[in-house]
């Protein structure tokens, strides 16, 4: 049995899924240079202030987006942690 209102949806959010981890992974690329950056000026893997005020903006962001902050900020953090990670192996690559 087809559904094709279902099939429908379903493709929209096969392209959207698409997209997101498209962008992640442009976004992880920025990031790698930023941490290389970063590694060879001396300067540390995390960034305690330019967090908070992207969390803050991206909750506020969310919130207008009728998204909900929790959730984002979850997400946020978690791409955070693992970019501060990926940092701390650009300056310690042994």
């Amino acid at each position: 049995m087809s559904d094709e209102r279902l099939d429908d949806y379903r493709s929209s959010i096969d392209n959207i899924d698409a997209a997101l981890i498209l962008l992640l992974a442009e976004r992880f690329k920025i990031t790698k240079a930023v941490g290389e950056y970063k590694a060879s000026v001396g300067l540390p893997a995390a960034d305690p202030a330019r967090e908070a005020v992207q969390i803050a903006r991206l909750r506020e962001l969310a919130t207008s987006a009728n998204l909900d902050p929790a959730f984002s900020e979850a997400f946020l953090r978690f791409v955070i942690a693992e970019v501060i990670r990926h940092h701390e192996r650009a300056a310690n690559p042994d």
